[in-house]
């Protein structure tokens, strides 16, 4: 039986993020993907849109897991990303539910960057998330959202391997089997990941570009994930993803009119290659 797996986050209609970035790139890995959409957005809430509109469909979770139940649905694996906390209890209900034997639970923390919380979440969001990480088999949070879920002062771009490793270590005290910390620098021109099997630490950098990209961290969890579920060791999931990002951004450079995303849909042909 083929692989079938659930992501459960937002759509943001336009922007290239969240469901429109997932759906896309786990397909291209060859993984049957369903959805499940928290909530429909007109256009992404990052800078550059004036405003939006939101519809929540937070309601709607229970009445389609009582359908899928019904209709004896499961899933192999579930990737979570921007979720809000009245979806988290729902969300544990469909993992528990629907799962097939060995699911794996793959989890983005996405609720912060550069040292603050994104708008609408308040400062005990992170005791929820940590609920939805305890349990899972990997989580790939960026270092702003390590910091929340361990409720440490973010320390931005000041630290040692050794603290790297400590807040690895404390990640999955949390409860989480496996660690992918995003955003990772010991070198100015260098930029990566750092991976921790609960024994084990291992690290992959690539060049850092001169740029910043709304959803890169979505298209970073979108093929870390779909790599993971096509065969890949998580260490070489974790440096295809991150060699996929550097190519969709560099698809990206140069297009001021592009300033709402990364041009991900043109790297796509590099990530089946790298899977192949």
């Amino acid at each position: 039986m083929d692989k079938r797996l659930l992501t459960i986050q937002d759509i943001s209609c336009v922007g290239q993020c969240s469901l429109t970035v997932a759906l896309p790139i786990i397909s291209a890995c060859g993984i049957e993907t369903a959805i499940l959409p928290g909530a429909v957005l007109s256009n992404h809430t990052a800078q550059g849109f004036s405003a939006w509109t939101f519809c929540d469909l937070t309601d709607e979770m229970p009445r389609i897991l009582d359908r899928w139940k019904k209709e004896s649905i499961s899933f192999d694996a579930f990737y979570t990303g921007y979720v809000t906390r009245t979806q988290i209890p729902h969300i544990l209900s469909i993992m528990r539910d629907t799962a097939r034997p060995d699911a794996l639970r793959i989890v983005d923390p996405a609720m912060a960057d550069n040292g603050k919380l994104y708008a609408g979440f308040d400062a005990d969001f992170p005791k929820e998330m940590a609920r939805l990480c305890d349990g899972a088999d990997y989580i790939l949070p960026n270092l702003t959202e390590a910091s929340f879920l361990l409720g440490i002062p973010y320390v931005g771009e000041n630290y040692t391997q050794d603290y790297i490793e400590d807040v690895m270590k404390r990640l999955c005290a949390l409860g989480a089997r496996n660690v992918i910390l995003t955003g990772v620098s010991f070198e100015k021109d260098k930029l990566g990941v750092a991976v921790y099997d609960g024994s084990s630490f291992s690290y992959y950098f690539t060049e850092k570009l001169d740029a910043s990209m709304h959803g890169t961290g979505d298209i970073y969890a979108s093929a870390f994930t779909g790599a993971l579920l096509r065969g890949k060791p998580a260490a070489e999931a974790a440096a295809i993803a991150a060699d996929f990002t550097v190519e969709s951004m560099k698809a990206t450079l140069g297009d001021k009119d592009h300033w709402y995303g990364a041009k991900f849909e043109k790297a796509i042909p590099y990530l089946i290659g790298r899977l192949s």
